[in-house]
């Protein structure tokens, strides 16, 4: 794969990002240029990209996970034909010594850099489907009225157990917990709405909520970090993106870890997984012997519970692989057990 000869960092804001160009690290072509975060701010980063004979083809434009801030400008991009890597920040910033200045020049020089030393890894950007992006609008909006609504019946407890009461504050928290409850079914009736406008989605999904513990908010959340079921279908990237993957923290003979999982990635996958995981360990016989016996082995309450959430994930990523319906008391057989005939 030839290289490409130019390398744009843009450290993106909310009102206006800053952009870095050059060719390889310590030769910038333009050390700082500011353009607003609208239509006509994109138009006239265009404009200085062409002044520095930068290609589209031969270029790649670099930027951080920063949420909604970035997404006019990524749309933009690709609208034109620019190729776009959105990577994360954590990622980002362990490339570099934590030391020295901490600006929005800074911050595009390294992207820049950063884009030029790790090229072959970068992760392009593509819009989601239409579907796709309506139903994370909603899983989003949902998460966020479940906070509000956790929070409305913490307060309204703590004020039933005070001494001095008052029926007004008790009241208006009643009335919220309530209208809560009532707009988060309309958005989960909204979701299933979206998901049955698409045939495979309808069936997954449907295939998905027969699984032990999982609902349809997992499947759900499930279709759009796969971007509707089309990428990192496979189980060990899946639970590394995730964050349930346990990874080794071992040296010679001198350092040693129990083996833990890193805990990042989208953390309400995650809390899914895990009250999913919860429920089959009380209410399902192979779970409930599963979870008996390595507690009797001395394993940690938290790690039974990740073994079972990266089991579960593992059975929804073999059926979303092999297009088929979950089987109760299926057995897998191990390929090298099987005889040659």
């Amino acid at each position: 794969m030839e290289r490409f000869k130019h390398f744009v960092g843009i450290d993106v804001g909310e009102a206006q990002h800053t952009c870095t160009i050059f060719s390889h690290p310590g030769a910038p072509l333009v050390a700082t240029e500011d353009f607003a975060n609208r239509p006509d701010g994109f138009e006239v980063f265009e404009q200085v990209l062409l002044k520095y004979g930068v290609d589209k083809q031969q270029a790649v434009i670099c930027m951080e996970a920063t949420g909604v801030y970035g997404e006019a400008l990524c749309y933009w991009l690709v609208s034109k034909n620019y190729r776009v890597a959105v990577d994360p920040p954590l990622r980002i910033k362990r490339a570099f010594y934590p030391k020295g200045h901490k600006n929005d020049r800074v911050d595009s020089k390294q992207i820049a850099e950063y884009a030029y030393r790790f090229e072959d890894q970068l992760y392009f950007w593509q819009p989601k489907g239409h579907l796709v992006e309506q139903i994370a609008t909603l899983l989003g909006a949902r998460e966020q009225l479940v906070e509000q609504k956790t929070a409305s019946m913490n307060a309204l407890t703590a004020l039933q157990k005070k001494i001095v009461k008052n029926e007004v504050a008790q009241r208006i928290y009643q009335e919220n917990i309530i209208t809560l409850e009532s707009h988060i079914e309309q958005l989960e009736q909204e979701i299933m709405k979206l998901i049955n406008q698409d045939q495979q989605y309808k069936i997954l999904v449907a295939w998905l909520d027969t699984v032990p513990g999982v609902g349809m908010l997992l499947a759900a959340n499930l279709l759009v970090l796969t971007d509707g079921f089309t990428k990192h279908l496979k189980y060990p990237t899946l639970a590394a993106m995730i964050g349930i993957c346990p990874y080794q923290f071992r040296s010679g003979s001198s350092v040693w870890k129990p083996d833990k999982s890193a805990g990042f990635g989208p953390a309400r996958v995650r809390k899914l997984l895990h009250l999913a995981a919860r429920s089959v360990k009380t209410h399902k016989a192979p779970f409930i012997k599963y979870y008996a016996r390595k507690e009797a082995e001395g394993k940690p309450t938290k790690l039974i519970l990740n073994n079972i959430a990266n089991k579960l994930l593992r059975i929804m990523c073999a059926m979303i692989r092999d297009q088929k319906p979950y089987i109760k008391n299926y057995v897998s057989v191990n390929p090298r057990l099987l005889k040659n005939p």
